[in-house]
């Protein structure tokens, strides 16, 4: 029998470890199922999944040079359908109106543009924190406050 990569093939389970699970494919030949490969489900006990002498469906992943066959159990089963869930259209603080409040109507705002904004919208705020309170400055160190 010879088996061939993407090749779905049925085996028997020989030996459960902490990183796998180890299969008797017939003709003398044996592969692995990484625990990353068992199910399509976080794996943290693969005994949860498979038990010894279960004869299980697998994909051949890889086969190496000196004969290793790598398999998958997930990759051999069908997908879990997920529900789809309904994409909600995104909030933003210009969705009213459809622009950013500096952009001119029907005219795309380029990066500069938007950082002149920033800039400008950033100093006015912060003239205005120092108008609101100014003794908040710091006096160097050694000066006296007359």
């Amino acid at each position: 029998m010879s088996i061939d990569v993407g090749e779905i093939v049925e085996g028997k389970v020989t030996g459960i470890t902490n990183f796998g699970v180890f299969v008797d494919l017939g003709d003398g030949k044996s592969g692995m199922v990484h625990i990353s490969e068992v199910a399509q489900t976080y794996v943290s006990e693969i005994r949860d999944h498979v038990k010894e002498n279960d004869v299980v469906k697998m994909k051949v992943l890889n086969i190496t040079d000196d004969g290793k066959i790598s398999l998958s159990i997930k990759r051999a089963m069908e997908p879990i359908k997920r529900p789809v869930m309904q994409q909600r259209p995104m909030r933003s603080a210009f969705a009213s109106s459809g622009s950013a409040p500096w952009q001119k109507k029907n005219e795309p705002a380029t990066f500069e543009d938007m950082l002149t904004k920033f800039k400008q919208t950033s100093d006015d705020k912060f003239s205005d924190l120092k108008k609101k309170n100014p003794d908040s400055r710091r006096q160097k160190r050694g000066s006296t406050a007359k």
